[in-house]
């Protein structure tokens, strides 16, 4: 603003000094204002400060199987966004004391549970978090570290803009994130590539857990999920692109953790997947 433009209408009325470190303010109307105010709409939308819709409410469903040493301090970490959000933690059969894990944090009105009485998949987690789901979006979050939710900020603004239905988080979009392993990105890679001729979109990360999108959209294709482990990034991929929604992607920080930490996709998952791109990407149309 030049000096001799200034107008005492125009100063800023400060938040108080805990405002931009207070996650709840800064998603207030006030706050974003003030930051349009200072900053200029241009920078903000670059910073991705904007305005929550009325009634709005994220359902975040987080698929849970044997990560007790993890998934308290995931929790922590959606509630640090400051998002209003509704959490479904889903039990999928775990042996290692997530259950009760999980009870605790239910105890402590931090989320829902649900449990199911043996274990039967991600996707099978993932249909009985949209069964239970009331947001108006829905993500899915991984009960590991491996993704941050504070992208949840990133992957919703194309939403809320009313610029896309469904919005994808890519891992390898951008520079902020440690290197994968050779074989598990070129994989993912080959996939994404197979899937992209499928579907005739061009993702970049057909694999990722961050698949966020509408609940009425989700809620379209929910009947027709049949897939059990981690060919539901396939399935789902393939129902919401027909469905003529428009989609975009967004960079996500992403910290890859390996076998011995817990990792649980493996090699017949890639095979199920190269299955599942056939399947319901070019025989299952109707």
């Amino acid at each position: 603003m030049a000096i001799d433009s200034y107008t005492p209408e125009l100063e800023m009325t400060h938040l108080p000094l805990t405002a931009a470190t207070d996650p709840t303010v800064q998603w207030s109307d006030a706050y974003v204002q003030q930051c349009q105010n200072l900053l200029g709409p241009a920078v903000c939308r670059e910073l991705g400060i904007f305005a929550l819709p009325d009634g709005f409410i994220l359902s975040v469903i987080v698929p849970v199987y044997n990560e007790a040493e993890t998934i308290a301090a995931v929790v922590s970490r959606l509630n640090q966004t400051g998002l209003p959000l509704e959490i479904i933690l889903v039990d999928d059969g775990s042996e290692d004391g997530s259950a009760d894990v999980l009870d605790r944090l239910a105890g402590e009105g931090l989320a829902r549970v649900i449990h199911h009485a043996k274990n039967r998949g991600k996707g099978a987690a993932v249909r009985t978090g949209l069964q239970a789901a009331t947001g108006v979006y829905v993500v899915i979050q991984d009960a590991d570290l491996e993704y941050d939710p504070e992208d949840f900020r990133r992957l919703l603004q194309p939403l809320v803009a009313d610029e896309a239905d469904v919005v994808y988080g890519s891992r390898y979009g951008g520079v902020d994130k440690q290197v994968s392993g050779w074989w598990h990105q070129t994989g993912n890679g080959v996939i994404t590539r197979l899937m992209n001729m499928a579907i005739g979109l061009k993702l970049s990360d057909v694999e990722t857990c961050y698949k966020m999108a509408r609940r009425d959209a989700w809620q379209q294709i929910a009947p027709r999920l049949r897939e059990n482990r981690f060919g539901i990034e396939i399935e789902a991929t393939a129902y919401l692109s027909r469905l003529q929604l428009r989609f975009a992607e967004r960079s996500i920080r992403y910290r890859p953790r390996w076998y011995d930490e817990g990792k649980k996709i493996g090699w017949k998952d890639g095979v199920r997947a190269i299955w599942c791109i056939f399947y319901y990407g070019l025989l299952r149309r109707g």
